[in-house]
């Protein structure tokens, strides 16, 4: 799955999204004009949430074939030169917001992620019980890699009398949901992103099925699309004429500003 991911340019997008609005609220973070961890925190969960908007084309950055003009205006305001040079460029019909109980989620191919925050060097550690009930829920999906043997495995379908299907419809979500989870050290400056399926560790177990480190490492070519990149292999039943449309209005506003640069 992480390498569809990867191939797919969602990871590349989250990296992106992460990096630019980690690298603003610490330009932005002056502890002398009042700022301190909650506000660093706050801004960037806000930033992060608006660069995954605007990577993936959804909400107010979504593309529209009216005006495309207007469309790159709105996706590069208040961006750097290096966030705009190193935006992946996505299909706009990759990613689409997929909220759960008002926390901001996004989805691809019928798998919802959604943002957890975390004390630096404490990722493994990360206490899903004190976190909301949303996210309680999600940690406390089963786990189908590998399958785990069922409590009820021993008793036939009459002794269970419907509990097992209780219980698991009682804790099943909509979709199949991760979670990307983040942490920065404002002294160092060091930052943390996983992408991850949780596991609700009460009792101080461990806080993660599996989770892939997106930094140490980073993503594959899966992001960028420029036009010698050949798109991924496989059937494509997206209409790609918004894509040419934001690519076409990029060079146009690149050819007006040439005299500039």
């Amino acid at each position: 799955m992480i390498a569809e991911l990867g191939e797919a340019g969602v990871l590349a997008g989250l990296r992106w999204a992460y990096l630019s609005a980690t690298t603003r609220a610490l330009e932005t973070y002056v502890e002398s004009d009042g700022h301190d961890a909650a506000w660093l925190g706050n801004t960037r969960f806000t930033l992060f949430r608006d660069r995954l908007d605007r990577v993936f084309a959804c909400e107010r950055y979504a593309v529209s074939s009216e005006n495309a003009d207007a469309d790159l205006d709105l996706l590069y305001a208040e961006l750097s030169d290096r966030d705009i040079d190193t935006l992946p460029r996505l299909d706009p019909a990759l990613v689409r917001r997929s909220n759960l109980n008002g926390s901001p989620g996004w989805a691809h191919e019928g798998r919802r992620f959604l943002l957890a925050s975390c004390a630096f060097g404490k990722l493994d550690q990360l206490p899903w019980p004190q976190k909301s009930a949303t996210k309680q829920r999600v940690a406390q999906q089963r786990n189908p890699e590998p399958p785990q043997p069922s409590l009820f495995e021993a008793f036939t379908e009459e002794e269970i009398g419907g509990l097992e299907v209780a219980l698991t419809a009682e804790r099943q979500l909509d979709m199949t949901t991760f979670v990307v989870a983040h942490s920065l050290d404002p002294l160092s400056q060091q930052m943390e992103l996983v992408f991850g399926r949780a596991r609700l560790n009460s009792g101080g177990s461990e806080a993660w099925h599996w989770r892939q480190d997106l930094l140490g490492t980073p993503p594959g070519h899966g992001g960028r699309r420029t036009n010698d990149t050949p798109l991924p292999t496989g059937p494509n039943t997206v209409p790609d004429a918004p894509v040419r449309l934001r690519r076409q209005a990029e060079e146009q506003r690149r050819d007006r500003a040439s005299g500039e640069w």
